[in-house]
């Protein structure tokens, strides 16, 4: 005799389940398929969240296969998930559907200077805040982004015997020595799904995106509110 269960956890572990199945639809670029777990293979590299509930999401799929395909009747379910299952991908589809704003996961303050500054300076930030990336600005706005990697190319170009001379350095002297940094600007309303698919798009172009800096309304003539890194986003993993 088959044992019908009560629907609620089922019905709400389906709705929940439905939700990611939309965003992972809508989010993920280059599936051939809009199946489940081949959406899962294709966006883990692009969102911290897939790669962070991976193995979750991919025994949610399995189980949603099995609650739906062995439905009994109308309303009914042969098998209903636990509870703390249930709340679990609720948890995960509230954070897809009402994601972090960018701005929580960014280095801040952000530590800027103008061209003018001198390298002194930016050693005694390096120093206390153990920062590895600038924005330089001038008075209309950023300029270019200096790099711990700057500064070291030009210690080593400007190193006589064991010593060097830094006093008249200013930061616009380094300029010349570095590569072009690629940085994008968005606003302080932008989520975190935006800020990687940025890093994303940049990395289908085969070109390596630096920073994303986060102003008022994503201007680059604003003052810096926050910078995102691809590191930024490696911690979420970790960290999160």
């Amino acid at each position: 005799m088959t044992v019908l269960v009560d629907k609620k956890l089922s019905e709400r572990f389906e709705v929940a389940f439905n939700q990611i199945h939309s965003w992972l639809q809508k989010n993920v670029r280059n599936a051939r398929s809009d199946k489940f777990t081949d959406l899962l293979k294709i966006g883990f590299p692009s969102f911290s969240i897939i790669r962070k509930y991976y193995h979750d999401l991919k025994m949610y799929g399995r189980l949603r296969n099995s609650i739906v395909h062995d439905k009994v009747e109308l309303g009914f379910y042969i098998a209903e998930p636990h509870e703390s299952v249930v709340d679990k991908i609720e948890k995960i589809a509230a954070q897809l559907t009402h994601p972090k704003a960018a701005v929580s996961i960014a280095t801040k303050p952000v530590i800027y200077f103008h061209e003018n500054t001198k390298l002194s300076e930016v050693l005694t930030a390096i120093q206390q805040h153990a920062y590895s990336v600038f924005p330089i600005y001038d008075t209309e706005g950023y300029k270019w982004l200096l790099t711990s990697e700057n500064i070291i190319q030009w210690f080593a170009k400007n190193m006589i015997g064991t010593s060097i001379q830094i006093n008249e350095v200013e930061i616009k002297d380094l300029f010349p020595l570095g590569k072009s940094y690629l940085v994008e600007f968005a606003p302080k309303e932008a989520g975190m799904f935006e800020i990687e698919e940025y890093f994303e798009n940049y990395h289908l172009k085969g070109k390596k995106l630096e920073a994303v800096i986060i102003t008022e309304t994503g201007l680059k003539t604003q003052k810096p509110i926050g910078i995102v890194t691809s590191w930024d986003l490696v911690e979420i993993d970790v960290l999160d």
